[in-house]
């Protein structure tokens, strides 16, 4: 009997790798002391919420003591909150919204698994540029999908757009952007996004003559806000009508454990009033029912806030230092915080068992869809990265 589908098989083997480096961390870490340990294997922000925090959780506690004050709220959120929602949204998409467009959701990652199971059927096919996060196989796995990735174009890792034009099938139901990337910093151009959508554009026009259902952008944006050196992070709404716009706090805001989302429809798509009716259903049967309450209301009060950014961009900085220093090959991230780091030798497993040597963690590109490489989380205290010097230095050594 088979337990699980080929989709959750795929992402388990790749996630695996992630989970590896965890428990190897903490076995380390227990051996020789924290002290001892360079772990750059995990995304977990650690740089504090802003200060303004504080002060929104006692206003918000004062609330949560009356009567439904932690009570359930409509499924698509609480009013205020997507009130609030669509007016910061329709700043930065610069696209006029409305409260009626946004669905506050569990995470980004409970956006796309809500509108999968509004969207996919079995054998639907989700393209993502590789490398890319982890679990969008399990996500669109979990209803019947396929995750179909396509190589991008290192070292840079701009997006193949006639690579991606030649994937798309009759089944093919939504394009994942994940810009800023997360595994590699890239922050995807304006030119790239809108030959993406004149594809999609051009499939849909097709699709609508045969009367077949149409296909989706989804720009997955959790670290929207991580963009270095003066780029910018381009405004997906107004570049697509059949994009759909998914963040998160968990990154900007320093959130992660509070898992507070928002999915956002363009709505100069046709259907988009559907498409939201059914995102709002299946968050709740998927058994959110609603996102964290506390969660929505911390996020309405710090919509204009964020961590202190010039933080990560100094460990990118210096991360950079050391990986030059020790004759690394990578492409300087402008957006996120990770690095993505050329593997001396073809096995990049074999380079991280190498930096394990040195106390080093890091995880392969094969787990992101992509070998030959390592990702390096900048989610770490510059001390950390300082440390990790000498360790990276000798491992580039091995293998010249």
């Amino acid at each position: 009997m088979k337990i699980v589908t080929n989709q959750i098989e795929k992402s388990m083997a790749s996630s695996s790798w992630i989970r590896k480096m965890f428990e190897k961390g903490l076995e380390l870490k227990k051996q020789f002391g924290e002290e001892s340990v360079c772990d750059f294997s995990l995304g977990n922000p650690d740089v504090p919420p802003p200060m303004k925090a504080r002060e929104a959780l006692n206003r918000i506690a004062e609330r949560a003591i009356k009567p439904l004050g932690l009570g359930y709220c409509p499924n698509a959120g609480l009013p205020e909150v997507r009130e609030a929602m669509a007016e910061y949204l329709a700043r930065q998409q610069k696209t006029h919204v409305e409260a009626k467009d946004v669905v506050m959701t569990v995470g980004a990652a409970g956006a796309l698994v809500a509108f999968f199971r509004a969207v996919i059927e079995p054998g639907d096919e989700v393209i993502t540029p590789a490398p890319y996060f982890v679990e969008y196989g399990a996500y669109c796995g979990h209803f019947g999908g396929v995750l179909k990735p396509v190589d991008s174009l290192p070292p840079t890792f701009r997006p193949d757009v006639e690579k991606i034009a030649a994937a798309i099938t009759d089944r093919t139901r939504a394009i994942i952007i994940n810009s800023p990337n997360n595994p590699t910093g890239c922050i995807y151009c304006e030119e790239d996004l809108k030959a993406i959508a004149a594809v999609v554009e051009r499939v849909n026009e097709e699709r609508a003559a045969r009367d077949l259902r149409p296909m989706f952008i989804l720009s997955d944006e959790p670290y929207r806000a991580f963009a270095y050196d003066g780029a910018k992070v381009p405004a997906m709404l107004p570049i697509s009508k059949w994009a759909c716009v998914l963040g998160s706090f968990s990154k900007t805001l320093s959130l992660a454990g509070e898992r507070i989302g928002y999915f956002l429809a363009n709505p100069a798509m046709s259907g988009e009033a559907t498409l939201i009716a059914a995102v709002t259903l299946t968050n709740r049967t998927l058994g959110y029912v609603n996102a964290p309450v506390i969660g929505q209301r911390l996020a309405k009060e710090l919509l204009e806030e964020t961590v202190d950014l010039e933080i990560y961009n100094r460990r990118r900085m210096l991360m950079a230092e050391v990986l030059r220093d020790a004759g690394a090959e990578f492409e300087m991230p402008k957006g996120a915080f990770y690095f993505f780091v050329k593997s001396p030798v073809p096995d990049d497993a074999q380079f991280v068992d190498a930096l394990l040597e040195e106390r080093i963690l890091a995880v392969p590109g094969k787990g992101f869809g992509f070998a030959g490489y390592v990702r390096l989380s900048c989610s770490v205290d510059e001390s950390i990265i300082e440390r990790s010097r000498a360790g990276f230095k000798r491992t580039m050594e091995k293998f010249q």
